[in-house]
């Protein structure tokens, strides 16, 4: 081989290593509990991976999961007013005790979104930081779009970004999704993949109601945040912002989906927080032991409920032939209630071992 070949050869090689470098990344979470977890669990396997992650977070904590640790990656946390916390925090837990009453789950979702609208109010409100993160030379974030403030976020500060949803069935309209009606049935309808004429008819229906009323709806709460801080002629509209992600990553899976098609920059990544699973308590086992090959049930509400369905949920439970492992906090349990006797309340449940554990059926049952 010639000496130029050689120095050829050499050159591709040193130019390949030079390729071979990390992405400085941003992870933006601004809803508490599991959707914090899941990014907090995506920032370290990007930082684990090689990556220079820095995650930007904002919310009111309403799960006891989320406790201040040690994280390897840079994190900055937004600043909350006293306020809002409380008025947070009353509104939700009004709101969901009057869902458990038999309100409308629609009413529910706006409320919360409402509360997103004001929190969204907050962070565009905070310049230092949303300055630093335009001037900082992110490669690409990574994004909770539960909330849609982190699409306004993106704009602002002018970042390409890739959006993680917990299902596509919600948003699959505004993502461009192809949703067939005839054979993918929306979400709340109750309805499966095998539809007759009339629950065809439905379908349409309530997909219709949902993309031309809801969405509206949903769009127009954050009306004064664009106003407020984009410049005339450049205002957007959430609908445009939901269509310029790189990427959506959907924490699901196809064994848990009806059949449904996707586009190229759509990927299933479910299970996320799932990891190997170690034996349970001797305590523990025996519980779930005695009810033998009916099963066991794990409730999990998280601490978000509040007392007033909870004689109602103990009576339902004891009922049952299974035994029920439920996460309630042991010192919040109203003295006068007794609990059923198939019933175990614990502060935390190890979750991830009890769905790991295959000596038993599992009844699993989360809200």
């Amino acid at each position: 081989m010639s000496a130029e070949r050689k120095i050829f050869v050499l050159c591709l090689l040193v130019q390949q290593f030079l390729l071979l470098r990390g992405a400085k990344i941003l992870t933006v979470s601004f809803v508490g509990g599991s959707h914090y977890m899941l990014m907090d669990k995506i920032s370290r396997i990007l930082q684990s991976n090689g990556h220079e992650v820095k995650m930007f977070s904002h919310f009111v904590d309403l799960s006891s999961d989320v406790k201040n640790q040690d994280v390897p990656y840079s994190h900055i946390v937004g600043k909350t007013e006293e306020k809002y916390v409380q008025e947070t925090l009353r509104s939700f837990r009004g709101n969901i005790t009057e869902f458990f009453s038999g309100r409308d789950s629609l009413h529910f979702n706006f409320a919360i979104v409402d509360q997103m609208s004001h929190q969204c109010k907050m962070i565009f409100n905070q310049s230092s930081i949303i300055n630093s993160l335009k001037v900082e030379a992110f490669d690409i974030a990574v994004i909770d779009a539960s909330n849609p403030c982190t699409f306004l976020l993106m704009e602002k500060i002018g970042k390409p970004f890739i959006a993680f949803f917990p299902t596509y069935s919600v948003n699959a309209g505004q993502v461009g999704i192809p949703s067939p009606l005839s054979y993918v049935p929306f979400l709340g309808t109750r309805l499966t993949d095998q539809m007759d004429f009339f629950q065809r008819v439905k379908n349409v229906l309530v997909y219709l109601l949902f993309h031309m009323a809801v969405n509206e709806k949903i769009s127009s709460m954050f009306n004064d945040v664009i106003e407020e801080n984009f410049p005339e002629g450049s205002k957007p509209s959430l609908s445009e912002l939901y269509k310029k992600a790189e990427l959506w990553i959907y924490n699901s899976d196809f064994a848990i989906d009806f059949p449904h098609p996707l586009l190229p920059h759509v990927i299933y990544a479910g299970g996320l927080l799932s990891e190997a699973p170690m034996h349970v308590s001797p305590e523990l086992e025996d519980f779930i032991s005695e009810s033998g090959q009916a099963g066991f049930i794990i409730v999990c509400f998280g601490s978000m409920i509040p007392s007033y369905p909870v004689i109602e949920m103990n009576e339902g439970l004891a009922k049952l032939s299974q035994k029920v492992i439920w996460r309630y906090k042991q010192s919040d349990w109203p003295k006068e209630v007794k609990l059923a006797p198939n019933v175990k309340l614990m502060d935390w449940i190890p979750q991830n071992d009890l769905l790991g554990e295959n000596l038993h059926f599992i009844y699993y049952y989360v809200i």
